[in-house]
């Protein structure tokens, strides 16, 4: 399995942890967990576990274009150094977004968001120049 596809698992895994760990900033905060209606009970939530639940969600929404990202560089059969950069790069930046996302640092967390959005440009820009 080539250095992308491993990545790609890896960032399939962030939002499952990001979930431990919002769960657990949850019962902390509302003293329970609420798996009826774990949407509506999100609302209730504040401060680091309300930014714990919007990183996770925000992990899902980035997945979405990064495997598209990985799955068109790989079937278009980009340079595999540049691609394993590109999505190691991709991975570091994520979760740096998570870690800051969670400690309120707004400006570092844009800045990572960008580094790992590039990423997946740079995954689709080594596809179309294969």
């Amino acid at each position: 399995m080539t250095t992308p596809l491993w990545c790609l698992l890896i960032a399939s895994f962030i939002p499952f942890v990001l979930a431990g760990i919002g769960g657990y900033l949850r019962v902390q905060q509302l003293g329970e967990l609420d798996a009826n209606h774990p949407r509506v009970q999100a609302y209730e939530l504040r401060d680091v576990a309300a930014r714990a639940y919007a990183a996770q969600q925000n992990a899902w929404e980035a997945l979405g274009l990064f495997t598209a990202a990985v799955v068109t560089a790989h079937l278009a059969g980009a340079d595999a150094g540049s691609s394993a950069t590109a999505a190691s790069v991709f991975i570091v930046a994520r979760v740096l977004h998570a870690g800051t996302y969670i400690a309120d640092l707004a400006p570092a967390r844009t800045v990572v968001f960008i580094v790992a959005l590039g990423s997946c440009i740079s995954l689709f820009y080594l596809a179309a120049s294969a």
